[in-house]
This record gives structure tokens, sequence and C-alpha cells, in this order.
């Protein structure tokens, strides 16, 4: 159940390619060798409204919130977050060239208990 949302301001359009950082970021998740293709999701939200900061207009952010099942060490949580970190610095590098740009990522473990899921991506990919 790893499922990675963007969440970023309208103001980036034309100035990153959401879509290749989406791209980008599933490789990375999958290149951690900790999750399953079939379960990874990443998706990304533009927010139309918000107010960062000081208000100035060039003002822009990316938030990354990536939601796992347990079952991962901390060494291994703190590895993926700063694989996914560093992609998306990659992405976005050019963003920071200017003072009006914020990047977050935050990990979340889900309570299994509290989470329900049904996915027929599973054993295709598994071959069943």
């Amino acid at each position: 159940m790893p499922h990675l949302a963007i969440e970023y301001s309208a103001n980036l359009e034309g100035r990153a390619d959401i879509g290749v950082l989406c791209e980008r970021l599933l490789k990375t998740v999958l290149g951690t060798g900790l999750f399953e293709i079939g379960a990874v999701r990443v998706r990304a939200f533009r927010a139309e409204h918000y107010a960062i900061a000081d208000k100035l207009p060039e003002n822009a952010f990316v938030d990354l919130n990536f939601r796992i099942g347990k079952g991962r060490t901390d060494e291994e949580k703190k590895r993926t977050g700063e694989a996914i970190f560093a992609a998306a610095i990659d992405v976005l590098g050019p963003l920071f060239d200017t003072p009006h740009f914020a990047l977050s990522l935050e990990i979340r473990e889900i309570d299994a208990e509290l989470s329900w899921k049904k996915n027929a991506i599973h054993p295709r990919l598994r071959g069943k």
C-alpha cells in the first residue's frame, strides 16, 4: 500500500514537469526493492488556492506524502525517504535557484486494522 501523493501549487505550471516527477518518483520507490510493483501509486494534485509565507505570487511548493504499510525497519524507511527526497530535488532542482520554493516529504505508516483494500492488479503482476 505504498501511495505517494504529490500536492503542488498551481503556479508551478510551466515551471516544473509534474508528470516527469511522478515517473521519477515511481521508479525511485520501486528501486528501493521494498515495495511490490502492483501496490505502488504515485499521483499529483494541483492546489488552485493556497497562501504561502509572505504571499508573494512567485512562492511555490511541492509537498510529498508517502503512506506505507507497517513492516519496514526505521533504517529502510529513512533510506526510502532519502531516495525519494533526492529524486524530487533532482527533478525540481531549478526551482531552488530562486528564494521562492519549498519542498517537503513525510512518510506515514498506515494502521492495517483501519485500512481496507481490494487490488486486482496484484494477481495479474504476480502471474496468477
